[in-house]
């Protein structure tokens, strides 16, 4: 579904939430931050997404121009997801939720020495 600013919301937080708003999202966007992956790739290293789901996130985020698809015509056909500049562009948030993760493990790990 393709969004304009006439459908987003008018926080910029919530706007933010619409567009990475599912954990599969968030872990792909990590994942495609070190370049270009295949879709087993994608589904190996995410963990725990059926194929079904990754698809839709998948779609999704190339709806919303955070990444591209690109098809190879080879056989077997082969297909690479990469992100755009905007979806790299989300890189300082997702480094904000490692940066505050790790400080919470941290935090857990010291209450229960």
């Amino acid at each position: 579904m393709e969004r304009t600013a006439n459908t987003l919301p008018a926080c910029p937080v919530e706007t933010t939430l619409t567009l990475i708003s599912s954990k599969w999202k968030v872990l792909i966007l990590r994942d495609l931050l070190g370049g270009a992956r295949r879709f087993g790739e994608l589904r190996r290293s995410v963990g725990g997404v059926s194929q079904k789901v990754l698809t839709a996130q998948l779609r999704e985020m190339e709806d919303s121009g955070l990444l591209t698809r690109t098809v190879f015509p080879e056989v077997p056909p082969h297909v690479e997801y990469a992100l755009t500049e905007l979806g790299y562009s989300l890189k300082p948030v997702l480094d904000a939720m490692w940066s505050w993760g790790e400080a919470y493990q941290a935090r857990e790990a010291g209450e229960q020495i």
